[in-house]
């Protein structure tokens, strides 16, 4: 396994929160992608487009803090409790889908293993503990 991340979820203020973050722990973004330039653009409100579907915050030394605008009309609500996932980078494909399945076992899978529009190798569950995670390899 090659890195755990923190990735958190908000209500359309992602920008503001990552400025924020940027400052405090002094990191560089090194990805902002809002949802009108991606293929959910179309199932997105159209005051809702430039909000972020993801943004990366490098904190230096492998630590990145990760985050989206998570959006009541794209099927998210925010509780306290699922405003965070653990973020698991793996070695490779097959690591990927070992971690994935044994994190299954009594789980809620969200979004099967599979290869996503932004190049990755990506699935999401929630655990039968109630911890959420994304587990991906970007072939590099």
């Amino acid at each position: 396994m090659k890195v755990i991340n923190p990735y958190l979820n908000f209500a359309g203020n992602s920008k503001e929160a990552f400025d924020f973050y940027r400052a405090v722990f002094n990191g560089t973004i090194v990805m902002s992608l809002p949802y009108k330039d991606t293929p959910e653009a179309n199932r997105v409100k159209p005051e809702d487009r430039d909000k972020l579907m993801h943004i990366s915050l490098d904190l230096k030394n492998g630590n990145i803090l990760m985050g989206t605008d998570a959006l009541e009309n794209m099927g998210h609500k925010l509780n306290p409790g699922n405003n965070i996932n653990l973020s698991i980078g793996t070695e490779s494909k097959e690591e990927a889908d070992q971690l994935f399945n044994a994190l299954s076992d009594g789980a809620n899978v969200t979004v099967p293993m599979s290869t996503q529009f932004w190049g990755s190798y990506f699935g999401m569950l929630t655990d039968k503990f109630g911890i959420q995670w994304m587990v991906s390899f970007d072939g590099r």
